[in-house]
This record gives structure tokens, C-alpha cells and sequence, in this order.
């Protein structure tokens, strides 16, 4: 058993795949074409770290009280945990895509930590190994 998807809303699908692909190293694992629940266009896409097997699904805000949740969907706490291996050039990444990172890194008893913004708003802990 596993969790197989977690949703994070968006504002925009491409945006968001660009983020997830070309800043974080995501795999985009599907994007197509698919229908609401009252029948409009929408988009069923999946980006998932190399060699994972949780995915996130991006749904892109329909309506008010979803686009309300953008980037707020875990009350302005860090909802979302990425582990990486290599923490540096991790780091590095986000700071030469320009990501909001909200304070230094710093170490913890179960590695090192930084806290990032996702393109939604959505606050991440970037986790690596321990010094």
C-alpha cells in the first residue's frame, strides 16, 4: 500500500509543470486532456520525483474557494517534504530559479532543512542528509 497521488491547486497548469520539471527536477508523468464533473475541460497532470512512487497532481483552481486555497492549502505551515540526497546543489538550484527560500539552512537531528516556496505559495521543507 502507498499513497499514490497528493494534490496541490494551482493557478495555471504550465506554469506549474515548469516549476515542479525545470526548477525542482520533477518527472512530468501525464498530462492530458480530461472533463469536470459537470462536463468542462480540464487537465489530469502528474509530476513525481525521479524514482518516486507518490505523485503530485496539479489541479489547476476552479471557482472561488479553490483559488482561495492556492498556495494556502496547509495554512501557511510547510505541508510538503522533499528529501534530496545532494543538499547543496539542491539549494543551489532554488536560488538560481530564484525561489523564495524563507530563512537558512539549518540542521536538525534528522538532517538539513531549508524551507522553500512552491510556485503555488505552498511552504516546503527541502530535507537532506544530516552534517
Amino acid at each position: 500500500m502507498h499513497v499514490e497521488h497528493v494534490t496541490v491547486v494551482v493557478d495555471d497548469y504550465d506554469q506549474a509543470i515548469a516549476f515542479y520539471v525545470d526548477v525542482l527536477g520533477f518527472e512530468l508523468v501525464e498530462d492530458s486532456t480530461a472533463t469536470t464533473t459537470d462536463g468542462r475541460a480540464k487537465r489530469w497532470v502528474i509530476v513525481r520525483p525521479p524514482e518516486a512512487q507518490t505523485g503530485l497532481l496539479l489541479a489547476q483552481a476552479d471557482g472561488d474557494e479553490q483559488r482561495a486555497a492556492v498556495g494556502r492549502q496547509f495554512a501557511g505551515r510547510v505541508g510538503l517534504f522533499l528529501r534530496v540526497d545532494d543538499f547543496d546543489a539542491a539549494h543551489t538550484r532554488l536560488r538560481l530559479a530564484s525561489v523564495t527560500i524563507i530563512g537558512e539552512p539549518r540542521s536538525e537531528a534528522y538532517g538539513r532543512v531549508l524551507v522553500f516556496r512552491d510556485v503555488a505559495g505552498n511552504h516546503w521543507d527541502l530535507l537532506g542528509p544530516p552534517d
